[in-house]
């Protein structure tokens, strides 16, 4: 007869408490324990219920569901990665997310698959799913108690489930709104993006990222320009987590940094965590984002050109940081003058002087920034560079398309 693991307080205590490394024989020994007390693994629940515990403290920490589900995507298995984002699921059903949570909160339990149904019997029913041994599951249960408990505190930038408040609903936008423009244009520069990244005929790709950079780069423009009443369109400040992944995180860092800045929107980043923070207007955000992720698909086949060209079998790891630097540096120079070529030619087009406009909410983006991280500090690298892959990446970046041909979303 199988035997269940003890009292909920002492598993709690195990899992909350314990430090249990992902390499350690500590881990190893207390899960052989556990999977002798209880073979089926979490026959209590008592592991899901203090793993659940852990996922609320750290949205209290100021961590969000995909920055979960990225640092221990990060830190442990793939099998792991699919318990937490199982738990962010039972979060989520517990806390009535789907009717309560921010919308940015939502769509990112939407692009983890955690807004199913699912059972509330969460690691029992992985484990099933996962088909492994007890203690090889055990051993899972306790490094992510672990990594959870040992999240740092973040910056609160969305109310946690606290806050959210009971029965509270978030307003949609209802049609012919600016949401319902942006996100007709957001579902355009996805497929064409999409498009990019699938196709294995590198002129197609650069063709289809090319469109989708013209598209994003006049809806910016657009959305300082008046509307036909003479009237601005509105330009709230918002915020954004992107997530960085190895390898080469603080060369990718740059890049994202270097499109950032080239379009008003500023940046902060947990540098061990390779998770930034972006302040700026949302039409600004999604093109700063989209536009990271063509320019790193970019990137990457240039790099591989660059190896080819200069004979190497494989690049050194030097070479390869020094020219994702040099190719971000580059193209942030290219997109700043491609931004102001932009606002120009809108200007022109339109009669009317956007100097007011920017300045307007280029103040109001640094105001934002500056109160949600008062102590932050810029940083710059000392460390040494392989000048021949700095070189290499700028003169790629020459190459790269960042839409120099501007058309408009209608």
């Amino acid at each position: 007869m199988a035997t269940t693991t003890a009292d909920d307080s002492w598993l709690r205590e195990l899992l909350l408490r314990g430090d249990w490394h992902p390499d350690g024989d500590d881990a190893e020994g207390m899960a052989a324990v556990l999977a002798a007390r209880d073979p089926g693994v979490d026959g209590t629940g008592g592991a899901t219920r203090a793993l659940l515990s852990a996922l609320a403290t750290a949205w209290e920490r100021g961590w969000q569901p995909a920055d979960v589900a990225h640092t221990v995507r990060r830190r442990a298995t793939t099998r792991t990665a699919r318990l937490v984002v199982a738990l962010i699921a039972e979060d989520a059903r517990v806390t009535d997310a789907a009717s309560r949570a921010p919308q940015v909160w939502v769509e990112q339990l939407r692009e983890l698959g955690a807004l199913t149904a699912g059972t509330a019997a969460v690691v029992a029913a992985w484990h099933r799913a996962e088909g492994r041994s007890a203690g090889e599951a055990w051993r899972e249960v306790l490094v992510l108690a672990t990594t959870l408990r040992t999240l740092a505190r973040l910056d609160q930038l969305v109310p946690p489930p606290s806050r959210w408040g009971a029965g509270a609903r978030r307003a949609e936008a209802g049609p012919g709104s600016d949401d319902d423009d942006d996100a007709r244009a957001m579902r355009r520069i996805r497929a064409l993006l999409a498009k990019a990244e699938s196709t294995e005929f590198p002129e197609e790709a650069e063709a289809l990222t090319a469109k989708a950079q013209e598209l994003m780069s006049r809806h910016a423009v657009d959305t300082v320009l008046p509307d036909t009443g003479g009237t601005p369109h509105r330009t709230g400040v918002a915020t954004r987590r992107v997530h960085v992944d190895d390898p080469y995180v603080r060369a990718k860092m740059h890049l994202l940094g270097a499109v950032a800045g080239a379009n008003g929107v500023r940046l902060v980043w947990y540098q061990s965590l390779g998770i930034a923070n972006l302040v700026g207007v949302a039409a600004d955000l999604d093109a700063v984002e989209l536009l990271f992720t063509s320019l790193l698909l970019q990137a990457g086949q240039a790099l591989g050109a660059a190896e080819r060209a200069a004979g190497r079998r494989s690049a050194s790891h030097s070479f390869r940081r020094a020219f994702l630097l040099g190719y971000a540096g580059r193209v942030g120079e290219r997109l700043t003058s491609a931004r102001e070529r932009a606002t120009s030619a809108a200007a022109a087009e339109q009669g009317v002087d956007l100097v007011p406009a920017l300045r307007s909410r280029q103040d109001a983006v640094d105001e934002a920034f500056t109160g949600l991280f008062p102590r932050v500090r810029s940083t710059r690298s000392r460390s040494s560079m392989d000048a021949g892959g700095y070189w290499a990446g700028r003169a790629a970046a020459d190459f790269a398309d960042v839409g120099s041909h501007r058309t408009h979303l209608r």
